[in-house]
């Protein structure tokens, strides 16, 4: 039987075995040599090679100038933001810089680096420390935005994102970190751009990332009692989409539920559902839903931030709505 890894583990795991076989790969970030990452996700690390892990100043602009100069030299660079949040500091590096670099230079110089950002509520982190960041950079070709949402997607993703040719920001969500599942000791690699079937069904289908994934596993258990049948599409790579895994789905389903955890207005979800609109509308039995986060910003107190955050009830509504028709 596969042994069980944390999601935090996992991540660990894959660093490890990543730079063991590749010396060009190092890390560097806030705390991430010494200390180990202010989420342990580097420990161990700068133990083993302490040339290349390295703690930086606290200036996100500084870790990815650092990062595009060590990726046009040939190294792969994988940074940890120790919050997602703080990805505003460095946009003009990510998007400007590292995105465009294999364009402007016809693929004879590119930024092959891996961003590790810490994303999503749910933990009293307030404000600055909580938002859901993937649409802030959904509209920049040349990025590639993954998002695992158990212990064995992170390691197999991120082996994978390390090995892309392409810029990589890899989200990490809070709440997954001590999240277990079963993960392989050996090193494995999951493909980019490949979105995964995680059930199949018939009724309804339930496009969901990270912590979202497990509303829609037990939303499927739930309205299977009731008869329906949802099939769960998880796009991994939520930039740029497998948009044929999701685009068929619907055209068998008929149905499409989204659920993420940012705002609802231009988040992925409204892009999923344009490109299900513009694509196979005459499929669509029933308009399709979205279940996300109030448009507003992330508080502080506990209950006003589970009031604002999506809930597993509101699945269940979304999806009994899309069957009424």
């Amino acid at each position: 039987m596969t042994r069980k890894l944390s999601f935090s583990g996992a991540i660990n795991e894959a660093l490890h075995q990543e730079m063991e076989r590749d010396e060009t790969v190092f890390i560097l970030g806030e705390d991430v040599a010494k200390m180990g990452g202010d989420f342990g996700i580097t420990k161990g690390i700068w133990e083993k090679w302490p040339n290349r892990a390295y703690d930086t100043a606290l200036s996100e602009q500084a870790i990815l100038g650092l990062c595009n100069g060590a990726a046009v030299c040939g190294l792969k660079p994988v940074a940890e933001l120790m919050f997602a949040d703080f990805v505003g500091v460095c946009y003009d590096q990510l998007i400007n810089n590292a995105a465009k670099l294999c364009y402007m230079y016809d693929g004879q110089a590119s930024a092959q680096i891996v961003v590790r950002a810490v994303t999503g509520g749910g933990i009293r982190c307030a404000y600055h420390h909580s938002q859901c960041i993937e649409p802030w950079l959904m509209n920049i070709p040349g990025l590639v935005i993954v998002a695992p949402s158990n212990a064995y997607e992170a390691k197999g993703l991120l082996v994978g994102s390390i090995r892309n040719q392409n810029p990589v920001v890899f989200l990490e969500h809070k709440l997954l970190y001590n999240t277990k599942s079963e993960v392989p000791e050996e090193l494995y690699d999951i493909e980019l751009y490949k979105a995964k079937v995680v059930k199949e069904g018939s009724d309804i289908t339930i496009v969901a990332a990270m912590t979202m994934m497990a509303f829609a596993e037990k939303a499927a258990k739930e309205l299977e009692k009731e008869g329906i049948s949802v099939e769960i599409i998880n796009p991994l790579t939520i930039f740029p989409l497998d948009k044929e895994t999701i685009v068929d789905s619907v055209a068998k389903t008929g149905r499409l539920v989204v659920v993420q955890e940012g705002p609802k207005v231009m988040g992925y979800a409204a892009e999923l559902g344009a490109m299900v609109v513009e694509d196979i509308f005459e499929y669509l039995k029933a308009p399709l839903k979205r279940v996300t986060s109030l448009d507003v910003p992330v508080p502080f107190a506990p209950v006003q931030e589970d009031y604002v955050l999506p809930h597993y009830d509101d699945v269940i509504k979304a999806c009994h709505e899309v069957m009424a028709f």
